[in-house]
């Protein structure tokens, strides 16, 4: 839009206009501002330093999947930009507008379309909030067990277009295995959808191709999701380890023996220190192992019984129902003010998942080199391992630098050498870029690497969906739209 004429933008926005109506379209100042960056630290450190930020050209508000049909004809009509917004709450610059351009903020689409009892389905628009979901669904005494430390921010679609995760994740799935079929407009206006169910032998699944596409190859607008019936009980231990490496089999016996746990999380013995003592008061050193059990109150008992042995075989100590249910109460509060990290302390979460045999020593590679490689600025490392599966788990590690340059640019070259030493370290021990966060601008430039001779396959995919590139353009290490 930087190169347009006034009636060139005056006739765009004119056009928006009729299709949302005058109300819901906007080019203030401050509303592009409040709309050009996300969670992502480099781009508030970037605002921080006093320089410009990415700023949209234009914001407007639909409300149905048509407006954003019609909406996605008239961009691409005028190939400009086009980057679908959910809560706001990504950490990867997924929704930072690099190249100006629409923003279209779905939060509008946020009606409940139907609930299936039988079945235990829910259609859903893709702007729902995730915390009023959860509400309105609790008192049909259903839920979406999909809990993440977002979740009073983060809505259906920005889940499921960045493959986020929850708390109760190592039983019931991320977002990306919660949901069951997709409505999605595509970068001409077509309004397509997945097949009603994700198995099938009917070829090649489409639902799982805009499942973490994030807004690169169309907008979610709906999905239809699996729910669940609210636990009779739901139950936390916690169990200290003094070794890491016994906590971690503890980990995988209890995930390959399938006795499905509702959460695990083992933190290191740095974040025990830093997170279990200052967050929850329990006062421990060694490597501090939570369980969360759920279900049928005969089942959960078992299932922690076999669960207790397993953590004493391996040298588990006990600590009790009243420091995992603390946990449990107190999970989100390591996510905001005053135990989160915030500016100026550069910080980042540099996670990956891999499978048992590897897990171990990605961790501590990925430590050893990021406490060598950044010594000089005295970078503090922890990690503790959130998310499982019945084949690995996620190391969900953070790096801290409490001096970072002041300097702008020093400051951005710091920040991508250290995930780029970080991310490598990921591949080349066999694990992956990201789990849950997505992608987004921060990684983008690493997924060639991750990809390898597969890369030019999603490139192909991305140029036969989106072929004039608009489609939330610069995200995924795709490039610029075709302008």
């Amino acid at each position: 839009m930087s190169g347009a004429s006034p009636l060139v933008r005056e006739s765009l926005l004119s056009e928006i206009a009729d299709v949302v109506g005058v109300e819901d379209v906007s080019v203030r100042r401050l509303d592009t501002l409040a709309y050009a960056q996300d969670y992502f630290w480099l781009g508030q450190m970037w605002i921080d330093r006093g320089q410009e930020p990415c700023r949209p050209d234009i914001v407007c508000w639909p409300e149905t999947t048509e407006e954003v049909s019609r909406l996605l004809r008239i961009a691409t009509r005028f190939r400009i930009p086009v980057i679908p917004y959910g809560g706001g709450s990504g950490t990867q610059g997924g929704i930072t507008p690099l190249y100006g351009g629409l923003v279209l903020d779905l939060k509008k689409l946020n009606r409940i379309v139907r609930v299936e009892d039988r079945s235990l389905t829910a259609t859903i628009e893709a702007g729902a909030n995730q915390m009023h979901l959860e509400e309105a669904l609790n008192r049909r005494g259903l839920t979406w067990p999909h809990y993440p430390a977002s979740g009073s921010v983060a809505t259906v679609g920005g889940s499921i277009a960045a493959r986020g995760t929850g708390t109760l994740s190592t039983k019931y799935g991320k977002a990306e295995d919660m949901v069951l079929a997709l409505k999605v407009v595509l970068s001409d206006g077509r309004i397509i959808e997945t097949l009603p169910t994700p198995n099938h032998a009917c070829g090649p699944g489409l639902l799982q191709l805009f499942v973490g596409s994030e807004g690169t190859l169309g907008v979610i607008t709906e999905a239809t999701v699996r729910l669940e019936s609210i636990p009779e009980v739901r139950r936390f231990n916690g169990y200290l380890f003094s070794d890491l490496r016994q906590a971690l089999e503890a980990g995988r016996r209890i995930m390959t023996r399938r006795l499905a746990p509702c959460t695990l999380r083992l933190y290191d013995p740095l974040s025990t220190r830093s997170f279990i003592k200052r967050v929850l008061g329990i006062d421990v050193e060694g490597s501090f192992l939570v369980t969360g059990c759920d279900g049928e109150a005969d089942m959960v008992g078992l299932t922690e019984k076999h669960i207790g042995q397993i953590c004493a075989e391996l040298g588990g100590q006990e600590h009790g129902r009243a420091a995992g249910e603390s946990w449990w109460n107190n999970r989100y509060k390591f996510y905001y003010p005053p135990f989160t990290p915030m500016l100026p302390t550069l910080f980042g979460t540099v996670e990956s998942t891999a499978t048992f045999d590897k897990l171990y020593g990605l961790y501590q590679a990925k430590k050893e080199t990021l406490e060598r490689e950044f010594e000089e600025w005295g970078i503090r490392y922890t990690g503790h391992f959130s998310h499982w599966y019945s084949w690995g788990a996620m190391v969900y590690d953070r790096f801290y630098i409490h001096k970072p340059p002041q300097d702008a640019r020093e400051a951005l070259l710091l920040h991508n050498r250290i995930w780029g030493v970080a991310s490598r370290t990921n591949l080349k021990y066999g694990g992956t870029l990201n789990d849950h966060h997505g992608i987004g601008f921060k990684l983008g430039w690493l997924m060639p690497e991750q990809y390898g001779a597969a890369w030019n396959t999603l490139v192909q995919i991305k140029d036969a969906l989106d072929p004039l590139g608009i489609m939330n353009p610069g995200k995924l290490g795709f490039g610029p739209a075709r302008t």
